[in-house]
């Protein structure tokens, strides 16, 4: 399968199962639902994969760590961010971080020009949150949207040296599972009794669990072991170039799912965020 159809696979998946996730917010709330998530997502993945099977030298376990961590940090906040402001935006302003890793690593002139159109949309998107918005969801949803930006961009350096350290991506994918345990582990302190009340409180506990293992397979199985395949197959300018593809497809989930229609500075603001990553990540001739 091409690399931009697996990446287009990824976000219809991943912002699927955010849109799902937002139903179970009134319950287990946004810190709990996205343990939720991170649980599931790590019990698929230890069945699937079975990481005891294979040696776990001291360097390949401390990053399996870290990354479990950028990746609870930046679901949960993510979580928090979409609670507060509509989806579209939110994925939007979050993709600041791909950006900034782009500028920063980037030697060329595009990737420092992807700056500008990037703070340009991100600026439109951020009025427009605090004009549809009271203060209260725009100051929490722009803050926890900008915690996400910094975790996502580790978790694309991180993800990056997960996917080529070992000798194909079935050991990337290992080592995400056994980062997605770590995450869960860490998250559990604050979050897992609230999941559990929530779960338990809901009109329909079973229905409420069946939706907790849908946004956790949507969500965190199917795109991040996508990633994984993704970042390896294609080097880091076109794996940026690829990513301009899931604004529009959260901005889709966000008009079909949430029936979030978006207005048209919000519109151009997403094409800003776009013309910053396909600046950032078009390769150099």
């Amino acid at each position: 399968m091409p690399a931009p159809l697996l990446l287009v696979v990824s976000g219809l998946a991943m912002y699927g199962g955010a849109g799902l996730a937002t139903w179970l917010f009134p319950y287990a709330g946004p810190g709990g639902t996205a343990w939720l998530r991170t649980l599931v997502g790590a019990v698929a993945l230890v069945a699937w994969r079975r990481p005891w099977r294979e040696r776990w030298p001291r360097r390949r376990l401390a990053l399996a760590v870290v990354f479990g961590a950028a990746l609870a940090v930046m679901n949960t906040a993510f979580y928090v961010a979409i609670d507060h402001l509509p989806l579209g935006a939110a994925v939007a302003v979050e993709f600041t971080g791909p950006v900034a890793v782009a500028a920063a690593t980037g030697r060329g002139w595009r990737e420092r020009l992807a700056i500008v159109p990037a703070a340009l949309g991100v600026l439109l998107l951020a009025d427009v949150a605090v004009d549809r918005l009271d203060h209260h969801d725009a100051v929490v949803g722009l803050t926890a949207v900008g915690v996400a930006a910094t975790a996502w961009a580790a978790y694309i350096l991180l993800g990056r040296r997960v996917a080529v350290g070992g000798p194909d991506a079935a050991s990337g994918v290992t080592t995400l599972a056994v980062a997605m345990s770590c995450g869960a582990l860490l998250s559990a302190p604050p979050f897992a009794a609230d999941a559990v009340r929530g779960l338990a409180a809901a009109p329909q506990p079973g229905v409420a669990a069946l939706a907790a293992v849908g946004v956790g397979v949507l969500s965190s199985v199917v795109p991040y072991a996508l990633d994984q395949v993704v970042l390896r197959r294609v080097g880091t300018a076109t794996y940026s170039v690829l990513l301009a593809l899931l604004p529009a497809t959260a901005a889709l989930v966000g008009v079909v799912v949430l029936r979030q229609s978006p207005r048209l500075v919000e519109v151009v603001g997403l094409a800003c965020v776009t013309v910053a990553i396909v600046l950032a990540g078009r390769p150099r001739g």
